[in-house]
């Protein structure tokens, strides 16, 4: 190989100059937001794409099992944030910690509450809610037993796996948080 080709080989990942290059992906790149653009306005057009607004009304007149538990996710996914980007260890740490480990077991206990109208009557996202109620305590004796490795482990899978896929579940067509937000 030459020069011009790599610089600064590794054994592993060279890094590959190829002049042009810089010129083929912005080109690439304008054309695939082009093409996007026009995709999303002929699917917009045919009233697939939903558009955003804010309505509260299907909350507040849902039923309280789906309000505790609705209000319980919100407080939990803000707390979760928090958690996860300010320092770690000081004491507003374990406050919020704890207020999150509550809201995050009176979001899980809720989900509970709320039915479909199968025979089964629990779908697959139940248990993710059993298994945060099974996580929750796992993840408090990790760090009383100073074990912080596995203590950030247990709970960001808690987070991630509890709000974060289990939220999006809920801002699909048809559910409550997608008619809060959403309508076509």
């Amino acid at each position: 190989m030459s020069d011009t080709l790599v610089s600064k080989p590794s054994p592993r990942f060279p890094t590959i100059n190829i002049p042009g290059l810089t010129k083929y992906r912005i080109a690439i790149g304008f054309a695939l937001a082009a093409y996007s653009f026009l995709a999303y306005q002929i699917v917009r057009g045919a009233g697939v794409i939903p558009q955003f607004r804010v309505d509260l009304t299907p909350l507040l007149t849902a039923p309280i099992e789906i309000q505790i538990h609705a209000y319980g996710a919100i407080a939990t996914f803000i707390i979760g944030l928090v958690l996860l980007f300010a320092p770690k260890g000081f004491r507003m740490h374990r406050t919020l910690g704890w207020t999150w480990v509550v809201t995050m077991a009176i979001t899980a206990i809720s989900s509970f509450f709320i039915t479909s109208f199968s025979p089964v009557h629990f779908s697959p996202i139940h248990a993710l809610s059993a298994w945060t109620l099974i996580g929750l305590p796992m993840g408090i004796a990790a760090i009383r037993r100073r074990k912080v490795q596995d203590h950030r482990k247990k709970m960001t899978g808690m987070f991630v796996g509890g709000m974060m896929i289990a939220g999006l579940f809920s801002f699909l067509p048809g559910r409550l948080m997608f008619s809060l937000f959403f309508s076509f």
